[in-house]
């Protein structure tokens, strides 16, 4: 049986919590149906915000061609500076294409600046931060949500403290395991395991 596709986006100086509870989680619970792979702007190495360096699995002309099921952008500190109307096309096609597109932190905001986020529920870092950067491109005020994570449609939203949040949704979404079991996972990440 052929795994399912997950793609994580990242970009220069990506932000490495905001990988670090999904990744490990889908691959642990479902490494026989999912397979993470990592699609940079090139092939060359991307380095987070912590100084590791990842090589990507694919360039996005790559990545365009790939069967998947899901697109996840995981936020950092370069996502108002980079320019790329491949990234813009690749990201839009997931979305027209039906497929689910997960964002946090400011990968969120960027699809405000696609325009992605204006029949949905949304959230990002800040609202005010999101329109100006945006302008004309995001016209849906009233459908920001002040939740950490936000699922609507085939879109994921979430700010840049909701990693947990972000892979709960991603969980649900992909149905990594039963909702009993996302509770759990969430719960003892949350709470861990003594309460102080």
């Amino acid at each position: 049986m052929d795994k399912k596709k997950v793609l994580y986006v990242l970009l220069e100086q990506w932000t490495d919590f905001e990988y670090a509870y999904i990744a490990p989680s889908i691959h642990f619970v479902g490494r026989d149906r999912f397979q993470n792979l990592i699609v940079g702007l090139t092939k060359e190495p991307v380095t987070s915000i912590g100084g590791l360096k990842v090589v990507p699995d694919y360039d996005l002309d790559e990545a365009a061609g790939l069967d998947y099921d899901i697109l996840i952008l995981i936020g950092g500190n370069t996502w108002k500076e980079t320019k790329s109307e491949a990234l813009d096309t690749f990201v839009k096609n997931a979305a027209a294409q039906g497929k689910t597109v997960a964002a946090i932190c400011n990968a969120s905001a960027y699809l405000g600046t696609l325009g992605l986020l204006n029949d949905v529920n949304h959230t990002a870092n800040d609202l005010n931060e999101m329109k100006e950067w945006a302008g004309d491109a995001y016209t849906n005020e009233a459908g920001f949500c002040r939740k950490q994570a936000v699922t609507d449609k085939n879109i994921i939203t979430a700010n840049g403290s909701a990693s947990l949040e972000f892979g709960r949704e991603i969980m649900r979404v992909m149905q990594l395991m039963p909702e009993e079991g996302i509770s759990e996972w969430y719960q003892f990440y949350k709470k861990g395991c003594y309460q102080e």
